[in-house]
């Protein structure tokens, strides 16, 4: 089991910037695959970016140059910096891990997580 704890969502104008927080807990795998995903209101669930057990990222073409995602020196935290905000990021966004490795494109892939966070909400206003 790992439990999940995401934090730091809020509302915030156009362009502007966040830090979301995500921080794993109960768990006794020794290394596991993350990422970040958000689910607007009518919309799939989406992968955002993800970082695999070696450090190496991954990111959605949407967030690319603009977010940027990141551990803590334990890897039990998880960290999502988000700059230059646009309207169309609003959604909620979710803490996702996996103890399997995964590398590249597949840490954008919602199936292969099998722990999710509860969520946090980022609204970005014009």
């Amino acid at each position: 089991q790992v439990q999940l704890v995401e934090s730091g969502g809020g509302s915030v104008q156009s362009g502007g910037s966040l830090r979301l927080s995500c921080t794993a807990s109960a768990y006794t795998y020794s290394s596991l695959s993350m990422g970040w995903f958000r689910q607007a209101p009518g919309k799939e669930r989406e992968g955002v970016a993800g970082i695999d057990s070696d450090g190496r990222t991954t990111y959605a073409d949407s967030v690319k140059g603009r977010f940027t995602i990141s551990q803590g020196n334990a890897q039990s935290t998880l960290y999502l910096q988000m700059n230059s905000l646009k309207p169309e990021d609003t959604a909620m966004y979710y803490c996702a891990a996996d103890p399997q490795l995964w590398r590249g494109s597949y840490l954008l892939r919602r199936e292969v997580f099998r722990y999710w966070g509860q969520g946090t909400q980022v609204t970005v206003s014009l």
